[in-house]
């Protein structure tokens, strides 16, 4: 600390000084503010770019604590996306109950019962179905003295007739005429024409077949067998050539139910990996594709599968060349050539955006008491609602 004498001693020397040399201390003084500045900015600088190292690292932790918390209930939690109260859908008769069980407790303790929604009236059975009359009938001695008897309905009940195997015989007419010279002539009556030319199926048990196995998902070793249990004794080898040779008989439907697709101004499409066990090039755990395509008219849609080994954009460029519309598909960039080749606009899908809502919602930390809901959750509750 200075003292008075210092400063006086100071200032002497100052105003002792000349003014070229007072300039080139003023001047010395500027030079040290400047560096101080400088140094102070440097720091500054540097503390910035540490606090924005340490907020990309907080950033980078809680992405990956999310992407654990993410793994952890993909490999240990439920994997399904719907919401908790889904489920409740098809527990009406315990939830009806229960319900039942709350008024009960509530009139007991003299509350007044909810006023309850009328039931709907159940539908009765299709009147397109083919009916049959059952007449219960009084007996002799139940109508005796009677001065009239008639009959009310009482009941439906639906009824299911099993599938029976059958043989159909045809016995072609044939007649022989006899001409002038002596000859004959033989004509027969014209038989049906079948789609598979000498075939021991109908077309009845080749209808079958095809719904059995693509509708109803049933493999053809378990048809075997179920057509054997009725005693229609068919081999799945030969019910597996049967399917091939009719993909030449629909091929002319297949391309006209393509023209009705592309008519639409609307289609759907989208892949799902099946395995098939012997095809060209690849083994049988590799991944082969089944694209389906759905549309048409509203009230006429037609849906299309068609099988390839491949998940290529050539496929998708394949199936909607010359479709003029709009396209719904997930987030697969496979359409993205055939929609630049067409004048195509695609949309996406509800149910793909809302999978990344829920995955950010099981991602994140475990919500305390009070604590706002996320942004995430804000948009499945909006989805929801869809």
């Amino acid at each position: 600390m200075q003292t008075a004498t210092d400063q006086g001693q100071t200032l002497s020397d100052v105003a002792s000084l000349s003014s070229v040399e007072l300039q080139a201390l003023l001047a010395e003084k500027d030079r040290l503010i400047a560096e101080r500045d400088r140094a102070i900015a440097d720091r500054d600088r540097a503390i910035a770019v540490k606090d924005r190292s340490l907020k990309e690292k907080d950033k980078l932790v809680k992405l990956l604590e999310e992407e654990l918390r993410l793994a952890k209930q993909k490999r240990f939690g439920a994997s399904s996306e719907k919401s908790s109260f889904q489920g409740d859908f098809f527990d009406e008769a315990e939830l009806e109950q229960a319900l039942s069980d709350v008024e009960q407790q509530l009139a007991e303790a003299g509350e007044p019962p909810r006023n309850k929604a009328p039931r709907k009236k159940r539908k009765g059975l299709s009147d397109k179905l083919p009916r049959i009359r059952v007449d219960l009938t009084l007996s002799d001695a139940d109508k005796a003295g009677a001065s009239r008897t008639f009959f009310t309905k009482v009941k439906e009940e639906l009824d299911i007739v099993p599938a029976k195997a059958q043989v159909i015989e045809y016995w072609q007419e044939k007649a022989v005429f006899d001409d002038e010279h002596g000859g004959q002539r033989i004509a027969a009556a014209p038989r049906q024409p079948h789609p598979l030319g000498k075939c021991i199926a109908s077309v009845s048990l080749l209808a079958y077949i095809l719904v059995a196995k693509y509708a109803d998902a049933l493999p053809l070793y378990r048809l075997e067998k179920i057509l054997g249990r009725y005693g229609g004794h068919i081999s799945r080898t030969a019910m597996a050539n049967w399917i091939i040779r009719l993909d030449d008989v629909f091929r002319p439907l297949i391309n006209l139910l393509q023209e009705h697709q592309r008519g639409a101004d609307y289609l759907q499409a989208d892949e799902t990996r099946i395995q098939v066990l012997k095809e060209d090039g690849k083994v049988a755990t590799s991944d082969k594709w089944m694209w389906l395509v759905r549309g048409g008219p509203p009230d006429r849609p037609v849906v299309l599968f068609h099988y390839d080994a491949s998940r290529s954009e050539d496929v998708p460029s394949r199936l909607l060349d010359g479709f003029t519309g709009v396209l719904q598909t997930d987030g697969y960039a496979g359409y993205n050539q055939a929609c630049q080749d067409n004048p195509i606009t695609r949309i996406g899908c509800w149910d793909h955006a809302r999978r990344k809502f829920v995955e950010a919602s099981k991602a994140a930390p475990a919500k305390r008491k009070g604590e706002k809901v996320s942004k995430a959750d804000v948009a499945i509750g909006k989805l929801r609602k869809l």
